[in-house]
């Protein structure tokens, strides 16, 4: 295996389509550049169009992936997807920075998918800080952010300190104003202005988007310069075909 390239993983879903879930994701990365693996949280049977059922894969099998994974090469960044509960998802990001505590961490709270199937209940909602406090980024859509956290834009929660990561909060669903997405930090807002691309919309966008952003990272791109770069990708992605599952090479 090359070693010229840095090594990323996806933790996410399986789609028989491609467009979404691990077969994304690793398309994205080969794109960047980068040596991509994967580990699937669920087997779904599903269309782009339409979404039918969920297996999904017992944590401790998971674990022993990772585990596996990382006792053997050196992963640079992670993108963690589709997940049944916080309880699972904060057992994988402990095992990551157990093991790694250098890797980067970016998760895309899919909570529905486009055919609203609804992957993952915030019941225990209480827990998520000490969650999100494990990793580096997040990537919700606006209707993902008010069930993460209600009135984020109104109360401005991004400054009073009660959100314990970074967030690149995605504009396709902002009634206001479609595709600007805007990175959070601390004290700081940098919107990210969408290009004169005529894009439409895909199935499993949110999966290609953070991918790019895994990839970017592992490319050595501080977070900004990986987000800008991820936008462009998915950009061109988008505006590939005008139908709901698009091309990951766009000459």
């Amino acid at each position: 295996m090359s070693t010229n390239r840095p090594f990323v993983l996806s933790i996410a879903g399986f789609d028989p389509t491609g467009g979404a879930g691990v077969l994304a994701d690793v398309k994205t990365f080969e794109q960047h550049q980068v040596t991509g693996f994967a580990i699937t949280t669920a087997n779904t049977i599903q269309t782009e169009n339409e979404f039918f059922d969920i297996e999904w894969t017992n944590l401790n099998f998971v674990i022993r992936s990772i585990e596996t994974l990382f006792k053997n090469y050196n992963i640079q960044s992670v993108k963690i997807g589709i997940i049944p509960s916080l309880d699972y998802l904060n057992q994988i990001f402990s095992t990551i920075k157990t093991l790694s505590p250098a890797t980067k961490i970016i998760w895309d709270p899919v909570l529905k998918s486009t055919t609203k199937f609804e992957f993952m209940k915030m019941k225990d909602q209480s827990d998520l800080n000490q969650v999100l406090s494990k990793i580096d980024l997040i990537t919700p859509n606006y209707n993902e952010m008010e069930v993460l956290f209600p009135r984020f834009i109104s109360e401005k929660l991004w400054l009073q300190n009660q959100i314990p990561t970074s967030v690149l909060l995605k504009g396709g669903h902002n009634p206001f104003e479609t595709g600007t997405d805007r990175l959070f930090f601390k004290n700081e807002i940098i919107d990210l202005l969408p290009s004169k691309e005529k894009c439409f919309e895909k199935h499993g966008s949110g999966c290609v988007l953070s991918s790019a952003i895994t990839a970017n990272l592992a490319l050595n791109f501080p977070l900004i310069e990986a987000c800008k770069n991820a936008k462009t990708y998915i950009e061109k992605y988008l505006s590939s075909t005008s139908n709901l599952i698009g091309y990951h090479y766009v000459p």
